[in-house]
C-alpha cells in the first residue's frame, strides 16, 4: 500500500469505541480511513471500554476541549470480591475478599456518599500528567506514585442488576470522574473491593442520542459508496456547539469580528460561552460577552476571516 494522501476534512464523527484500542489507536485508524490532515479526540476511552469518542476533524479541533468538558453518561459492570492495580480486568489482581450479601437496598445506600460534588482520587494507570508524564508510564516502570484527589461531580446512579458479586450501573457524570475510581471506591465502601469488568459510555453533551458507527462499519461504508459515504456521516462543526447560547451576527459584525474587533452588543447579559454566527446560522466562532457590553472573539474557525 502507498502512503496515504491526507485532505483538508471539517467536521465531527461520532464513533463508536470497540474494546481492545486505545482511543488514539481509533483516531488514527478512523483518521487514515478519512484522509483527514488533521484530528483529535474528546476524552480518552481505556482499552477495555466501548461507546461513544466524538473525533474532531480539521477545525472542529478548536471545540474539542468544549467536548471534553461536557457531561457524560455511562453503562458500567462491576464485579466485587477482587481489587486490581488499574481498577479494571485488563490489570493484575492485588487482593481478594469474600463478598457479603449484597441486595439493592444496601448498595443503593452505599452509593449515596458518591453523589453530587465529591474527592475522588484517579487511577494510577491513567492518562493524566505528572512532570510532563502520563501516570500509566510510570505506573508500568514501577514506580511509586502519589495521585491526589481532585473533585469531580456524579449526577446520577441508577442500578441496573445485580446478580451475585456483578453489580450494573448507569452513571452520569461531569467531566474528570472516572468510573473506575467509583468502582475501587464502592467496592471499599461494601468492605470487599471492586473493579470494573465492562464499560461503555453512551452519550456525551451535546450529543445525547448519538447514531455512532464502529471503526469496522466505517471500513465497510467506504468499501461500498467511497468517500462521500464517509463524509456524509460527519456533523457540522456547529453540532458541537449546540448546547452553548448563540447570538447571530449582521455581515458588517461578522467581517469585524473575523478581524479580531472587539464589538459592543447593547443591552445583553454576559456570557462566558457564545457560538457566534452569521445570519444563516453558521458558527463563525466563540465569543465571551463581558459586563460591559464588549464581545470578545476567543477562538474563531477559518472562513471568519472570509466574512
Amino acid at each position: 500500500m502507498g502512503r496515504t494522501t491526507f485532505r483538508p476534512l471539517d467536521g465531527i464523527l461520532l464513533l463508536d469505541k470497540p474494546a481492545g484500542l486505545s482511543s488514539n489507536q481509533a483516531l488514527q485508524r478512523v483518521r487514515h480511513l478519512y484522509r483527514a490532515e488533521k484530528g483529535g479526540h474528546t476524552g480518552a476511552l481505556d482499552p477495555l471500554a466501548t461507546g461513544l469518542l466524538p473525533l474532531c476533524f480539521g477545525e472542529a479541533t478548536k471545540i474539542a476541549g468544549l467536548l471534553l468538558g461536557g457531561r457524560k453518561a455511562y453503562e458500567a459492570q462491576i464485579r466485587f470480591g477482587a481489587t486490581t492495580d488499574t481498577d479494571d480486568a485488563d490489570g493484575t489482581v492485588l487482593r481478594e475478599r469474600p463478598v457479603p450479601p449484597l441486595d439493592r437496598a444496601r448498595i443503593e445506600a452505599a452509593l449515596r456518599p458518591f453523589l453530587g460534588r465529591i474527592r475522588q482520587r484517579p487511577p494510577i494507570y491513567s492518562a493524566l500528567k505528572q512532570g510532563g508524564e502520563p501516570l500509566y508510564a510510570k505506573a508500568r516502570r514501577g514506580e511509586t506514585i502519589e495521585v491526589a484527589e481532585r473533585e469531580v461531580e456524579i449526577q446520577d446512579i441508577t442500578v441496573l442488576a445485580l446478580d451475585g458479586p456483578l453489580l450494573r450501573l448507569a452513571v452520569t457524570c461531569g467531566s474528570g470522574t472516572y468510573i473506575r475510581s467509583l468502582a475501587r471506591d464502592l467496592g471499599e465502601a461494601l468492605g470487599c473491593g471492586g473493579h470494573i469488568t465492562a464499560l461503555r459510555r453512551t452519550w456525551v453533551e451535546p450529543f445525547l442520542s448519538p447514531d455512532m458507527m464502529t471503526p469496522d462499519q466505517l471500513q465497510a461504508l467506504a468499501d461500498a459508496g467511497g468517500e462521500a459515504a464517509l463524509d456524509a456521516r460527519l456533523l457540522p462543526v456547529e453540532a458541537g456547539l449546540a448546547h452553548f447560547p448563540a447570538l447571530a451576527l449582521d455581515p458588517d459584525q461578522a467581517r469585524r469580528l473575523g478581524q479580531g474587533q472587539v464589538l459592543a452588543i447593547d443591552g445583553a447579559a454576559p456570557v462566558e460561552t457564545l457560538n457566534l454566527t452569521d445570519l444563516n446560522g453558521r458558527s463563525l466562532g466563540l465569543g465571551e460577552l463581558r459586563e460591559d457590553g464588549s464581545l470578545r472573539p476567543r477562538r474563531l474557525f477559518r472562513w471568519a476571516s472570509a466574512q
